[in-house]
């Protein structure tokens, strides 16, 4: 240490001679001292190791090369990045290309695998396959084995988010705060679901999911999407699809929210799949009124007049109360819901309760918290990160938007796609658009009760319309009969 800094005494502090001004400190040296150990600690701490354990991943790779029931149940808790140690890698990926092809697992065929592959000398050899057998007694602890290894993972990967938001933080200089927080959060979710990002795929493997989706499709092994709760649209769409954006429009009065909580109702609460609505119009009181109105049929206007609430309408209330302890549904009414606001509340429900649809009444409320040049550029960037929301938490998010004066003034009075307000961008950034048209709202003699559900755009199929009858007495569109046949559509 340099002679200026004799007196410091490392971690306990400075002597009795040395405690005078902060001027006779610097004169000392003894700041540049302490900044230079706090910079050397954080040096070393970038300098570690990252954790892993090498004795843990060689027991699992023995467990896998001894039983293929130890296999079948490894593949299902770890990764091939979970393994610390490259050649460790090697090994895993040729197990795993064994047993998918559902051949036989053992040192010599998967030193043959390796062999074929170029690898095998990567890895150490054959010895080096069977030191990994001998390193474990039996495959019976390949799964205590096989978490150890996840756990150090994870534990790898908090240090690599850790270090990235703080890169985020001193090279954000003329960024928004919130962005930077968002940015942030985003980095800590994609961790903690175990994601790992990459910018490219091979086609080969791609479409092998697509075709092992399929597969899995027609045996009913999974779901085909989040029914809407109406057979017509259901079917042309297969259920709203994990990542996609849906954009309900409609003018005002005309029922697009209304039908978008028909969308909720449909997903929670029958079918058990965890939803949330962010009300940026209606308060929670309100919402719930249009929920228990249009699950039990009682009027909503008998939900606000207590000498409407017979006796018989008290036992309904009361069964559907009980049956709604355990639904899975949320709202959300908190005002001026910030943008940032609704993805972190997404991503929190998505840990915690599997989210699987999103609702937001609706898009022309939400705020951003900063300054932007115009409206139509604030809704465009809301339009775009909606989109980006769905495809990172893996669900459809519907956003409900209100539509210009152009329906009108048409004769028929049909809403068109060009008629979303504010921004052009919520049509090209939505996969799915539905317009709601209700013809009796302009003439009560046309087709009284009726609604077309016009399906504007659809990324992944045909557009079509679809006709539901709507209740407004009891707050919800339904399907039509089988044999319905729409006139003057």
């Amino acid at each position: 240490m340099a002679e200026g800094n004799e007196n410091y005494q490392g971690g306990s502090g400075w002597t009795d001679d040395t405690r005078g001004s902060r001027a006779d400190r610097a004169d000392r040296g003894g700041s540049n001292a302490r900044t230079s150990n706090a910079a050397s600690s954080g040096t070393d701490l970038f300098d570690r190791v990252p954790p892993h354990d090498d004795d843990a991943e060689m027991a699992v790779l023995g467990g896998m090369l001894m039983s293929k029931d130890a296999i079948g149940e490894v593949s299902q808790t770890i990764e091939v990045t979970d393994f610390y140690q490259p050649k460790h890698q090697i090994v895993y990926n040729a197990i795993i290309d064994l047993f998918a092809a559902s051949q036989p697992v053992d040192v010599v065929l998967v030193a043959n695998q390796l062999l074929a592959d170029g690898n095998l000398d990567k890895v150490g050899g054959a010895d080096y396959l069977h030191s990994l057998v001998a390193s474990v007694p039996t495959a019976a602890n390949a799964m205590y084995y096989a978490q150890i290894v996840h756990q150090r993972a994870i534990l790898r990967n908090v240090i690599a988010a850790g270090t990235k938001i703080a890169q985020l933080g001193y090279s954000a200089e003329g960024s928004q705060a919130e962005d930077v927080v968002n940015l942030a959060q985003s980095e800590v979710y994609e961790m903690s679901m175990g994601k790992v990002r990459q910018d490219y795929a091979a086609i080969g493997p791609v479409v092998h999911d697509a075709l092992d989706q399929l597969d899995k499709l027609q045996q009913g092994l999974v779901n085909k999407g989040v029914p809407t709760g109406f057979r017509d649209i259901d079917d042309v769409t297969q259920g709203l699809q994990p990542g996609q954006m849906v954009v309900v429009a409609g003018r005002p009065a005309m029922g697009k929210s209304t039908l978008g909580i028909d969308f909720a109702r449909a997903a929670a609460l029958h079918h058990g799949l965890t939803s949330i609505v962010f009300s940026l119009e209606m308060s929670k009181v309100e919402l719930a009124q249009r929920i228990i109105s249009a699950e039990t049929n009682i009027p909503m206007a008998a939900l606000r007049r207590a000498d409407d609430i017979t006796p018989e309408r008290w036992n309904t209330l009361n069964q559907f109360w009980t049956k709604m302890q355990n639904a899975p549904l949320f709202i959300d009414d908190s005002p001026n819901m910030s943008l940032m606001e609704i993805r972190a509340k997404c991503r929190r429900l998505k840990q915690t309760n599997d989210l699987k649809l999103v609702v937001i009444d609706y898009l022309q409320l939400m705020t951003s918290g900063k300054a932007v040049e115009s409206r139509q550029q604030e809704v465009s960037e809301f339009s775009r990160a909606l989109k980006l929301l769905a495809k990172e938490l893996e669900v459809p998010v519907i956003a409900l938007s209100q539509l210009n004066r152009g329906p009108e003034m048409r004769n028929d009075k049909k809403p068109q796609l060009s008629d979303l307000r504010e921004s052009g961008s919520i049509e090209q950034d939505a996969d799915v658009v539905f317009l709601v048209h209700r013809p009796d709202f302009y003439d009560k003699e046309d087709r009284p009760g009726e609604a077309d559900i016009i399906m504007a755009k659809h990324r992944n199929g045909p557009t079509e319309t679809f006709h539901l009858a709507f209740l407004g007495a009891t707050s919800k569109f339904k399907d039509m009969p089988q044999d319905y046949n729409a006139q003057a559509v």
